[in-house]
């Protein structure tokens, strides 16, 4: 139990993360509140886990989203303010559309900025939505009347990384024709059925890496904001996830870059993993088609 995993807003894109992140990664324990009356959450859920979340000296790792105010748990809390702390980001409050200017409280961008100051790591699951929080960041704070902090994006962007929202496809083996299975299996090497496959001979990071299945989405901000996704295979119930907040920690030690295209295949800084290195010589009629709306709208 080294991992305390928190969600204010349980339900939706933020379930499926912490859920799958409780099912494959061990040790783990997670606390919740209602998916509902989610500006409540905003304002309240702190106080309310100051006094559910026990104290354990076994945590290490404090695993939250952006919904959650970090900065008042962790001064309630002294003792969650030891542990590494590791922020999500499904969306942000300083691009999340509202009609009007005026209609953006301010209270709840400020909470997130507070809270990315107390993390040890920000994640977000696309490189617009990092983009588009810190780049904001200066013209958010000039709201302020007088005495206005500075500096804040370059505190904030070292800590920053982009790692994909996990997918996992269904299996598909019901509509795939036999013999294209077959085919599929003597070019590639690989043996399963439809969309679940068992990766022979990889590396133990690449099988962990390709569970992910991390996205590429484009950080351009043209056209529908998404790259062409490699086609290819990804493994999904049949391989275990190992541990993305492990991930998060080796990602935490390379250097954070300003200027990232993350469809770029060369890029070191995004976790990926390229099945079309596997599947470089194969005809792409052949090979298993993947359509993805990974969004929340």
């Amino acid at each position: 139990m080294s991992i305390l995993l928190i969600e204010a807003f349980y339900g939706g894109s933020h379930k499926q993360l912490v859920d799958l992140l409780q099912e494959e990664v061990e040790e783990c324990v997670l606390y919740t509140l209602p998916a509902k009356k989610w500006h409540w959450r905003a304002r309240t859920a702190a106080l309310y886990f100051m006094q559910t979340v026990p104290a354990n000296a076994n945590y290490r790792i404090l695993f939250a989203s952006s919904v959650l105010n970090l900065t008042e748990l962790i001064a309630l809390r002294p003792d969650l303010g030891k542990l590494k702390k590791v922020l999500y980001f499904h969306e942000n409050q300083l691009a999340y559309p509202v009609q009007k200017c005026q209609e953006r409280d301010f209270q709840y961008g400020y909470n997130q900025i507070l809270s990315c100051l107390v993390a040890d790591i920000v994640v977000f699951n696309s490189a617009f939505n990092m983009e588009s929080f810190l780049t904001s960041i200066g013209k958010f704070m000039k709201l302020i009347p007088d005495h206005r902090p500075k500096d804040l994006e370059k505190i904030i962007r070292p800590k920053c990384r982009v790692l994909y929202f996990p997918i996992r496809f269904p299996d598909v083996s019901r509509f795939v024709p036999e013999h294209k299975l077959a085919h599929l299996e003597k070019i590639t090497g690989v043996k399963g059925n439809g969309d679940t496959y068992l990766f022979k001979g990889l590396p133990l990071q690449q099988k962990n890496e390709a569970t992910v299945g991390l996205m590429k989405n484009s950080n351009s901000g043209q056209g529908s904001g998404l790259c062409e996704v490699q086609s290819g295979l990804c493994t999904t119930q049949q391989e275990s996830l190992h541990n993305p907040l492990t991930a998060v920690e080796k990602l935490n030690k390379s250097e954070a870059s300003e200027s990232t295209n993350p469809c770029q295949e060369e890029d070191k800084q995004h976790l990926t993993f390229n099945p079309c290195n596997i599947l470089s010589g194969m005809d792409y009629q052949q090979r298993p088609l993947h359509i993805v709306w990974p969004h929340r709208w």
